[in-house]
């Protein structure tokens, strides 16, 4: 049994044939799975899609690319969501500096926004990073995130800054890269971090695992991370994903 803890079945690339993905992951032994909505548009879609499953949940929040969109409303309505049953976490959100559509201070605004958003609602978050590690790991310090804990989601960071996100009650959640042959971070990540504090997730439509690399990612897939963590880890596969799954469902707060 596997949880893809991160997957956007919400996007328009699964619109023809979500149905069909889905069967394919649960024949592939992903039994849970958390649809992250980080938008107008694909948040209503992840509380969609997790009311038509039992064992699929939604997270909600606010993409840093798109920071500078965000208003007071949408935050206002994020929160609003919080006591839907199907959601398990505040995100994705965080610091993408690769793209410049939102300024770095911006970002940050928004970022401790949502924050302050899970205290108050008293759920995790779920933390994206592009080129940010050591301000993202800053601003969770900084804002108390140990209050409330959350997913460092597909992580490719330092060792080290993964202890500090692990000190403040964070999961390290691998995805594709790990896979991927000149990935050395994510694989010294998978190495080095107690199976206590991983999970295992997709990020499909984006980062398919190796040999799946540049085709259209799905939960299925997720096997492969599992499979893979398991050779650098020099454990069995049944291991990784059993541990995987009680991880998450324990994080998320899933008692079935």
């Amino acid at each position: 049994m596997l949880f893809d803890t991160h997957v956007h079945l919400n996007a328009d690339q699964f619109e023809e044939d979500r149905d069909e993905t889905i069967r394919r992951a649960r024949e592939a032994g992903v039994e849970y799975m958390t649809v992250v909505g980080f938008d107008r548009k694909t948040i209503p879609k992840a509380l969609e899609i997790a009311e038509s499953d039992e064992n699929i949940y939604a997270a909600v929040g606010w993409h840093p690319v798109d920071a500078v969109d965000m208003t007071e409303e949408d935050l206002e309505w994020i929160e609003s969501l919080a006591d839907h049953p199907k959601v398990v976490a505040i995100g994705e959100m965080g610091l993408d500096y690769h793209w410049d559509k939102s300024p770095e201070d911006v970002q940050k605004e928004v970022f401790k926004k949502q924050i302050a958003l899970a205290k108050r609602v008293n759920l995790p978050i779920i933390i994206h990073n592009r080129e940010a590690t050591e301000d993202i790991i800053e601003v969770l310090e900084q804002e108390n995130a140990e209050d409330v804990g959350g997913i460092m989601h597909c992580y490719n960071g330092p060792v080290e800054y993964a202890e500090r996100a692990i000190d403040m009650n964070f999961m390290i959640s691998l995805g594709g890269p790990v896979t991927f042959k000149n990935a050395t971070l994510p694989k010294e990540v998978a190495k080095a971090v107690d199976m206590k504090h991983l999970l295992v997730e997709t990020d499909a439509p984006f980062l398919a695992p190796h040999p799946n690399r540049g085709k259209r990612n799905e939960p299925a897939w997720v096997k492969l991370v599992a499979e893979q963590i398991a050779e650098l880890k020099e454990l069995s596969y049944e291991e990784v994903a059993e541990t995987t799954t009680e991880n998450a469902k324990k994080f998320f707060g899933i008692q079935s």
